[in-house]
């Protein structure tokens, strides 16, 4: 047999249309990479607009911004720290997204983790580092499992809005962890600012060699790649892209809808949870007020930038972490409240829900509509 290639061969060779198949698929991923980042562009341009009426130079805003989030080795290693959180809290969206559920109250499972993982240190005090670390980290998933796996339970077996329960349950969340914390759970030596007794040094989560960046920062990668590993190779993440894609139509095949909406419910809050088991054991070293920051409403801007890939929430946590942290430089420097990277935040959210219209609508990111008439001649 001679060692030709058919013309037969050329179309699967080239794709459907008589392209090359790389070049496809770069183009079918690249409307992913291109509309967000647009978007961030827009928010940014727009944002710039604000702080112009404001009597402010954009420039030295954006100047200050790139200074205290990504200028200078301490600037980075302050915006990892701060993105540590901001990975996990990202997941608490980004896994229910694939199910086609719009959870926004990882709050709520931020604040309870921290409770809960404060409530066990205190209480195995004594007992070896590694074994009350590992409590600690347990109390927390489990106590942002049980939160957000409700909303879950509630959106599947009573029809509740998951958006709307969600966000009332981390108001919920965040008055019940002001209750203990004041309450049954107060140390008594804390007296202008209410905390559950401090944990011992031992039980304290430390830095990474080399960085001053706290080991949570590792966690939260980790628990990226897993939730990527877990969507996009698993049967239990083909069965959620099913479901996501049409519920009605996955019950038709037979899968346990229920399950996976409460599985993945729960799995994205124990993650929450364990991001505010990491403020408390690396951070506050107890748990306050402080816990709640925002790093749960932070984290739906996060997963939404990076729709909802766990891999893209990497950087995009980063990059925002970084925005975060430079919020205290731009208000001593600019004399701006330090409420101006929150304007930014929310800016950039409204433009980025505005950019979900545009996904589909553009030809050069669709091969199915390209045309090669010089290609295609002569082929059936």
């Amino acid at each position: 047999m001679a060692d030709t290639v058919s013309s037969a061969s050329v179309p699967v060779m080239l794709g459907a249309r008589g392209y090359p198949t790389a070049l496809e698929w770069i183009a079918r991923r690249a409307e992913a990479f291109v509309i967000p980042l647009v978007a961030l562009i827009v928010g940014m341009a727009l944002f710039s607009l604000f702080i112009a009426l404001v009597g402010k130079s954009p420039g030295q805003l954006y100047e200050m911004m790139w200074r205290g989030g990504f200028g200078s080795w301490f600037s980075i290693q302050n915006s990892l720290s701060r993105a540590a959180p901001l990975l996990l809290a990202a997941l608490c969206v980004a896994l229910p997204a694939r199910l086609g559920l719009v959870v926004i109250g990882g709050e709520g499972a931020i604040v309870l983790g921290g409770v809960a993982a404060a409530a066990m240190g205190v209480a195995a005090s004594g007992a070896p580092a590694f074994f009350v670390i590992l409590a600690m980290g347990v109390a927390g998933l489990a106590a942002g499992g049980i939160w957000i796996g409700a909303v879950g339970a509630l959106r599947h077996y009573r029809a509740v809005n998951e958006t709307i329960s969600s966000l009332l349950m981390a108001y919920i969340a965040i008055a019940l962890m002001n209750h203990l914390v004041e309450g049954p759970l107060r140390d008594p030596a804390s007296l202008n600012k209410p905390s559950t007794e401090p944990l011992a040094e031992a039980y304290r989560i430390g830095n990474i060699p080399g960085m001053d960046v706290h080991w949570g920062l590792v966690v939260g990668v980790i628990a990226c790649i897993l939730s990527w590993l877990l969507i996009e190779k698993t049967r239990w993440g083909f069965a959620a892209r099913i479901a996501g894609g049409n519920v009605r139509a996955a019950q038709v095949q037979g899968l346990a809808v229920g399950p996976l909406i409460v599985g993945f419910t729960a799995l994205a809050g124990g993650f929450a949870g364990l991001a505010g088991m990491l403020e408390v054991a690396a951070v506050q070293g107890s748990a306050n007020a402080s816990l709640a920051a925002g790093y749960g409403y932070t984290g739906i801007l996060v997963a939404f930038l990076a729709r909802h890939n766990p891999l893209a929430i990497i950087p995009v946590a980063f990059l925002l972490g970084g925005i975060d942290a430079s919020g205290g430089l731009i208000q001593r420097r600019m004399d701006l409240p330090d409420a101006t990277v929150l304007v930014l935040q929310g800016m950039l959210f409204v433009v980025i829900l505005f950019s979900e219209t545009f996904y589909g609508r553009f030809k050069a990111f669709n091969p199915d509509l390209w045309q090669r008439p010089d290609l295609l001649k002569g082929t059936a």
